[in-house]
């Protein structure tokens, strides 16, 4: 499903230098002997997830995409990212599917929170709520107010069946609530982190909601854990991609640009800059992770990548066939001098956009570029491609020396605005 190609990124050593030290952190990693060992449950996620809640999601979304028009996904980071990049990159942004999926929960913009609320307030919706704690503010506030929306709107009971809790799976606040009002609940693996749980109840129950086929997505992630399950640096592309960033970080590059060619991939890269931003960005190191959507952040970002100064560069992700595709169609006065493309794919000039901006980047830019390509986003090829990057994310942060699973660094700016705020106990 994925290959990679690396003779594009102007690696100044060869990977199987590394080949001994990369087997060392594919035993740490599988032994659980590493910093953060606590938090490898997405490591066999794939082979040993609760397979009766699975079918409880498939249950439980079936029967509210009979009652609801819009689904609202209430949570941040990790609790919404991988739902929603899985949803958009399957889906498209203009899908055929009926559900229609709204993320809150995820900023305090009044002016948004309102829209929406105005948006649903006459509306058939459910709502699925992430939180492990059930105190993340931003989550909670909106949580309150389309809660309370929903109970006015259809009463107490029908609002319970209408509400679905994804908490941990014996206390928290969110836990307590969920237990007393009765709601359908899922459950947060204490083992897998926010950053790494697409694959548990916090993703998956969304992206059936939405109508895609959660057992082929397990069954990607599958297939790709068995295939990267090798500690050969010379064969296992995973670890290739992890230990050749890191390379690149050491030879000057700060940040690594992730590129798609694909509007409907954006939030695939909001969640991998999530997975990798705050997996290795500690200790004071880490590469900063950023993103462009070409060919469209070419007409904007594209001057600064080819001619700035060389402070990146980029991986990019291209898929070998899209979901849907359309021919460039013939126009007999020919005024825009297109008539060369007549009867060509749209998807065609896309990947020769792909193919001159690679060679530009790379022959006359001098901005390394690890390429990476993915036979097709759907269901199974998404649940592929997070296995690969979260994989390559461990042995990337190991590689590197630091934690993968903490985020000592987010508690400041809550700490700093709980005092501002007057929250009790600040």
């Amino acid at each position: 499903m994925i290959t990679l190609d690396l003779s594009q990124a102007k690696l100044a050593e060869d990977l199987s230098a590394y080949g001994e030290k990369v087997k060392e952190i594919h035993q740490m990693i599988n032994e659980g002997t590493g910093l953060g060992n606590d938090f490898l449950g997405w490591l066999t996620l794939p082979s040993d997830h609760d397979k009766a809640e699975v079918e409880l999601i498939k249950k439980t979304a079936a029967k509210l995409r009979e009652e609801v028009d819009v689904l609202l996904v209430c949570g941040i980071g990790g609790s919404y990212l991988g739902a929603r990049a899985a949803i958009d990159a399957v889906n498209g942004l203009y899908g055929s599917d009926k559900m229609e999926i709204i993320y809150v929960g995820n900023t305090f913009s009044s002016t948004y929170i309102k829209q929406v609320v105005e948006y649903v307030k006459d509306k058939e919706f459910a709502i699925n709520v992430i939180s492990k704690s059930g105190t993340t503010t931003e989550t909670s506030i909106s949580f309150r107010i389309f809660k309370e929306l929903l109970e006015n709107q259809k009463g107490k009971e029908i609002a319970k069946q209408r509400i679905v809790a994804t908490t941990d799976k014996a206390r928290g606040a969110l836990k307590t609530l969920a237990n007393n009002e009765e709601y359908v609940t899922f459950v947060i693996p204490d083992n897998v982190g926010g950053r790494f749980s697409v694959l548990t109840a916090v993703g998956l129950f969304p992206i059936a909601m939405a109508g895609i086929d959660i057992d082929a997505m397990l069954k990607g992630a599958l297939d790709a854990s068995q295939k990267y399950n090798d500690d050969n640096i010379e064969t296992n592309d995973s670890y290739r991609y992890g230990v050749a960033r890191q390379l690149l970080g050491k030879q000057g590059y700060p940040a690594e640009m992730f590129v798609t060619y694909e509007l409907q991939l954006a939030m695939v890269a909001e969640w991998w800059k999530q997975l990798y931003g705050e997996s290795e960005g500690k200790d004071g190191k880490g590469i900063l992770p950023t993103s462009g959507t070409f060919s469209t952040d070419l007409h904007s970002l594209g001057q600064f990548v080819q001619d700035g100064s060389k402070v990146l560069f980029e991986t990019v992700l291209q898929i070998d066939t899209p979901a849907l595709n359309i021919e460039v169609p013939n126009d007999k006065d020919d005024l825009d001098c297109l008539n060369y493309l007549t009867g060509k794919t749209v998807d065609y000039v896309n990947k020769k956009a792909a193919e001159g901006t690679i060679d530009a980047h790379v022959n006359t830019g001098n901005v390394p570029n690890i390429l990476i390509n993915l036979e097709k986003m759907d269901a199974y090829g998404f649940g592929y491609m997070v296995y690969f990057f979260e994989l390559s994310c461990a042995m990337s942060c190991y590689f590197l020396g630091v934690n993968p699973f903490n985020q000592p660094g987010v508690e400041v700016y809550k700490a700093n605005m709980f005092k501002l705020l007057g929250k009790p106990g600040c």
